[in-house]
């Protein structure tokens, strides 16, 4: 209880006593007592956990959509031993360290970003304004031709890294080169990743020929297979620039190492054309002559499918990755999402890379999302909030083929949390939690991310990552980028 004589022998002691502390609002508040349970005997019956994360409203994502107003987490081994009231919880366990958490915050599953090109963030905002077309072929791939190596993709995915984890995302599904290094940075970061070594048939900056490339991958998913936070995989970039005997290939490896697969898949209506005048088919027709689709297989975009693709990839059990403000910066289209859901495929949401974005922000593509179907179907009941809080949590968990692990908050999956500060002025007040993270809430309003029990980031400070040092080495980077494009 709040005592009215504490407050004002504080102002009076303010006044009276030289260098007395300020009278601060918090220091009118009761102090938490942390009860020595060994003096009472009762030790035995409480568990110890690795962290507690205490009060607040901890919204599951389980199949109920349970919410506990007053919650509580316990977590033991990175993993999620109780969860339930805050009474309960702490009855029940110990901790090592406790978060007590603000009763306005919400308490809710890490961010799932189902498609990403992490390096990508050196080339943020190089080339807007242009055609998908244009923009790959008159300035990424020339830039990535001559600056992408080990230390560009390392530096670029720790800047990466720092915005995921700034904004809430504890999972990221990567396409890229050298991933090698981006898995050397999942690794010391904390993150959790699903890394897809990219695949072309013209040569890239890691290997000069497909066969050279199937190599690199066939040892990167050797090295890291046994990873607890890292899934190695394997991403053919596209219908249009990989053919069949590579797609082959790659569908034999991942095979052979149980790997997922990565693809972007009927992005635009150029690439349908392309396909049909080269195989007479669709881009999703192509990858069934091929063997590539699967429930293994990952496929960002998805615009541009009739109604016999969505009937075909749900035959096949294809995830699908849907990126709206990638594809509404690039005029791309607008996933057909309702059909697809319809069909039952698993949808997961992403941001793409932070070149046609050209941010990481979740939340940003949460909003968008839910905005761009309202609009594209003339209907403001579209896409409600639920369905998009489910779509960057447990349905992307559901895609990645990891929602036995992650993407909601149930006993036994990891650990992977964030706490958003409901004390934001944008998040005041309160009446409906999904509204709330879908349309008002920001990435900024995250205050603590946490993958598998450990603290990423607390109340303004990073634990893996030095922010200067990486602001450093990006700008480093970013002048021989200025070289390179010119004035192009």
């Amino acid at each position: 209880m709040k005592s009215p004589l504490l407050k004002v022998l504080c102002l009076l002691t303010v006044f009276i006593v030289p260098g007395a502390w300020a009278c601060d609002p918090s220091k009118f508040h009761e102090p938490t007592v942390e009860h020595d349970v060994r003096q009472t005997g009762v030790e035995e019956d409480r568990n110890t956990a690795n962290l507690l994360i205490v009060g607040g409203t901890v919204v599951t994502m389980d199949t109920q959509r349970q919410v506990f107003e007053n919650g509580a987490v316990a977590i033991v081994d990175g993993a999620i031993a109780a969860i339930g009231p805050e009474a309960e919880i702490s009855n029940r366990f110990l901790a090592d360290e406790t978060i007590r958490v603000h009763p306005h915050d919400i308490v809710l599953p890490g961010l799932i970003n189902a498609h990403n090109h992490a390096p990508m963030t050196m080339l943020r905002g190089v080339a807007d304004d242009i055609a998908l077309m244009d923009w790959l072929k008159d300035y990424i791939f020339p830039a990535e031709s001559q600056l992408v190596n080990p230390e560009f993709v390392r530096t670029g995915t720790r800047l990466a890294a720092l915005e995921m984890i700034r904004s809430g995302t504890t999972t990221f599904a990567d396409m890229y080169y050298f991933e090698d290094d981006v898995a050397w940075v999942v690794h010391e970061t904390g993150l959790r990743g699903v890394l897809g070594e990219t695949i072309l048939d013209n040569p890239t900056p890691d290997s000069a020929t497909p066969d050279d490339a199937l190599g690199y991958t066939e040892a990167f998913l050797q090295k890291w297979a046994n990873h607890p936070r890292i899934t190695p995989g394997i991403a053919p970039h596209a219908p249009y620039t990989v053919g069949p005997e590579t797609l082959r290939k790659v569908a034999k490896l991942a095979r052979q190492y149980n790997a997922p697969l990565l693809i972007h898949l009927a992005e635009t209506s150029d690439e349908v054309e392309t396909i049909r005048s080269r195989y007479g088919t669709t881009p999703v027709g192509y990858l069934e002559s091929v063997g590539l689709l699967g429930a293994d297989l990952l496929a960002a975009h998805a615009v541009w499918v009739n109604t016999s693709d969505i009937a075909t990839l749900a035959k096949h059990g294809v995830g699908l990755v849907h990126n709206p403000e990638s594809n509404m910066k690039l005029a791309s289209g607008a996933m057909p999402i309702a059909q697809l859901r319809q069909a039952g495929i698993a949808i997961g949401l992403g941001t793409d890379g932070p070149s046609s974005n050209n941010d990481l922000d979740m939340f940003g593509a949460m909003l968008t999302g839910a905005l761009l179907h309202k609009f594209v179907d003339n209907d403001p009941t579209a896409m409600p909030a639920t369905e998009v809080v489910s779509l960057a949590t447990i349905e992307g968990a559901r895609a990645l083929r990891m929602d036995d692990a992650i993407g909601s908050l149930e006993v036994g999956k990891r650990a992977d949390i964030i706490i958003v500060d409901g004390s934001s002025p944008n998040l005041v007040p309160r009446y409906d939690l999904y509204s709330h993270l879908t349309y008002a809430a920001r990435g900024h309003d995250v205050k603590t991310t946490i993958v598998d029990g450990q603290i990423l980031y607390h109340n303004e400070t990073f634990t893996t990552l030095d922010s200067e040092s990486v602001f450093s080495e990006a700008r480093k980077i970013a002048s021989r980028v200025r070289q390179v494009l010119g004035d192009r």
